[in-house]
């Protein structure tokens, strides 16, 4: 499969990473395991054990006309315990390897099919917002992810003002970002990096 970069020639790119089809349930899948994975589970209510108090029973079983109650901390009780109370847990979702890059070749390969994924070497010397912006508006890439192979400070400064713009290293690269961006742009040592990750 070859590819248009933005010099005006041709990226020739690897079949087994961008000519894959669209398998929309594992990218479901793989989308709903990393967002999973990224929520806390900290969350903690106190249930009827865990509220202080109400060791004594309030009042006598029978005779006083009220309704029997052992303790005070019943959860029907004002400062009583919650009933179904939140629990510190994990929302980790099991995701095997192998699928995660089947979802990730798939993902790429839907882009590269959309024309949406742009093969260019970005590079700034000054960490610049506007410079960036040129660049960004020759592509047609406003709302756009840049991946290159390590973490470039004069890009990632660049594109933290601007709301739509990200610039991420080949290893932070996830299913998420990928999707949320109208266009993936690689530099070519990131498209090799990929290549090599996928393949």
């Amino acid at each position: 499969m070859e590819l248009a970069n933005a010099s005006g020639g041709k990226v020739t790119l690897n079949d087994a990473v961008f000519g894959a089809d669209f398998n929309e349930p594992l990218v479901h899948q793989a989308v709903t395991a990393y967002q999973a994975g990224g929520r806390a589970g900290t969350v903690k209510q106190k249930n009827r054990s865990d509220v202080r108090g109400g060791g004594i029973k309030p009042w006598n079983q029978k005779g006083s006309g009220r309704a029997r109650a052992g303790t005070s901390r019943s959860p029907i009780w004002r400062s009583g315990g919650v009933t179904f109370a939140a629990r510190p847990r994990s929302y980790k979702q099991k995701l095997n390897q192998k699928m995660y890059r089947a979802a990730m070749r798939s993902i790429f390969s839907e882009l590269a099919r959309q024309e949406r994924l742009v093969v260019s070497g970005i590079s700034l010397s000054e960490p610049k917002t506007k410079a960036l912006t040129g660049e960004l508006k020759n592509l047609s890439a406003e709302n756009a992810l840049i991946v290159v192979t390590e973490a470039d400070k004069n890009l990632e400064l660049a594109s933290r003002n601007l709301p739509h713009t990200d610039c991420v290293d080949v290893k932070s690269v996830n299913p998420v970002n990928l999707l949320r961006h109208d266009k993936v742009i690689l530099s070519p040592e990131a498209l090799q990096k990929v290549e090599e990750w996928l393949a």
